[in-house]
């Protein structure tokens, strides 16, 4: 079974339809020695097929053709590395964010928002400087630091090899798990979507999805379903600050809100009750005291698809553990793996692909949830996991090397914003008659009226 094959069963598909797609393989993109780039073609070539089918059953036509790239999908897994803002390049990384060598090896944090900083060197007990931290690094164990900083509500995560991650409580429960794990909730009447035109064809036209996610690999799902016609409007909280980068990189098509979940709760219940999508990505548990639990959101709203993206999973000992792409690399063997044992120090993929996969992986879930509940209806659960798309990529062979280098102009674009002239990747779900770019440029952070358009 392909890549692409593997990928389209998780997700429940119709393996008729992968006769559908056509790939463009470039082998010199994304180099790694695991299959970065084969895994990210099957990821993107799902989520492709997921809204072309989707199209085709709002259309009453047959489902079009997909063309998957490896240079369009090796430039957007990249996007932030290409983004300018004003011609000016992002900061990524955060200085306090890298590799740092412990007593008895190697541990990696995270440090790019303030209150993950201020925790960490809380921990630590040292002022916000790079010697200072390596210096109290260098005397304590990996596995101690990722406790310590962890249990403060921090992030840390000792350096694993793939075989210790497999043995590991966390990594044990992971494995058990599908690569997209998909539910009906309820007995919910079929959904009824109303035909759209084809120029272009927008598979998500009409459709609302309400986005509570955050850093990458959520807001490139909601980013997707933004280019395939949904109203997508972001909801966060207004103390939880932003990178402004990271928004303008994953904001394309969505407008942003600010909204207190506490003290702005009959505005949720308002957004919810026309909502058609509602997607997650903090970590399991945190907005359960807001009510949005899968089935509690199938009370309220009958027949809402539920997209819920964790790094860890929602189970295990590190169920209700904060993770992000870097760290998870390092957790479950990606980086000891990258690094090679004649490196002397770990490594990492050539991009955040776990990240942009997993977000890719969500937005094909809710495309082919929509789709089904046309056939069955039901609300839907759809759920996936930073550490879950580890473990499959780690199941994979990469099919050999290469300089990395592709012309990537022909993938990027330009267009005005309320931010300023800015410099992007396109997206790399094509499809014959789809959306090309995003019907609108991100806006400043939290700048939108909390309803719909």
């Amino acid at each position: 079974m392909t890549d692409l094959a593997a990928v389209w069963s998780a997700l429940g598909g119709d393996p008729a339809l992968l006769a559908r797609v056509s790939t463009v393989e470039r082998p010199g993109v994304l180099p790694s020695r695991l299959p970065v780039r084969e895994s990210a073609r099957a990821w993107v070539g799902a989520c492709a097929l997921a809204a072309a089918e989707l199209g085709a059953r709002r259309t009453g036509g047959e489902v079009p053709a997909v063309r998957v790239d490896d240079g369009a999908v090796a430039t957007a897994f990249v996007s932030e590395r290409h983004l300018l803002v004003g011609g000016r390049a992002p900061e990524t990384f955060a200085p306090l964010s890298r590799f740092w060598r412990t007593a008895d090896g190697w541990v990696r944090t995270h440090a790019n928002y303030p209150h993950h900083r201020a925790r960490l060197l809380s921990v630590l007990g040292v002022p916000e400087d790079p010697e200072a931290v390596a210096a109290a690094l260098a005397e304590r164990s990996a596995r101690e630091v990722e406790e310590a900083v962890c249990a403060a509500g921090g992030l840390a995560v000792a350096l694993r090899t793939p075989e210790e991650w497999a043995a590991h409580e966390q990594g044990v429960e992971v494995a058990k798990r599908p690569l997209v794990e998909r539910e009906r909730l309820d007995a919910a009447p079929a959904r009824v979507l109303t035909p759209v035109g084809r120029d272009p064809l927008l598979p998500a036209a009409g459709l609302r999805v309400l986005d509570l996610t955050r850093v990458i690999a959520g807001p490139v799902a909601t980013r997707t379903l933004a280019l395939l016609g949904a109203d997508v409007l972001r909801v966060d909280a207004p103390g939880l600050p932003e990178l402004v980068d990271q928004h303008a990189d994953t904001g394309f098509g969505k407008r942003s809100a600010l909204l207190d979940l506490s003290a702005g709760r009959e505005v949720f219940e308002e957004l919810l009750a026309t909502a058609d999508v509602v997607v997650t990505g903090y970590r399991p548990g945190a907005l359960d005291r807001f009510g949005l639990t899968p089935g509690a959101l199938a009370e309220r709203r009958p027949g809402v698809v539920v997209a819920q993206l964790s790094a860890w999973g929602a189970y295990g000992p590190w169920g209700g553990r904060r993770g992000f792409d870097s760290l998870v690399q390092v957790a479950t063997g990606i980086a000891a793996v990258e690094g090679g044992a004649s490196a002397g120090r770990p490594g990492a993929l050539p991009a955040q692909a776990l990240d942009h996969g997993t977000g890719y992986l969500l937005a094909a879930g809710v495309l082919r949830a929509l789709g089904e509940q046309v056939e069955v209806g039901g609300s839907r659960v759809v759920r996936v996991a930073l550490a879950r798309t580890a473990g499959w990529l780690l199941e994979g062979r990469a099919s050999g090397g290469g300089s990395g280098d592709v012309p990537v102009g022909r993938w990027l674009a330009e267009r005005d914003s309320a931010l300023g002239r800015l410099r992007y990747a396109l997206s790399p779900v094509v499809f014959e008659g789809g959306p090309r770019d995003w019907g609108r440029a991100p806006g400043c952070w939290g700048a939108d009226s909390a309803r719909w358009v």
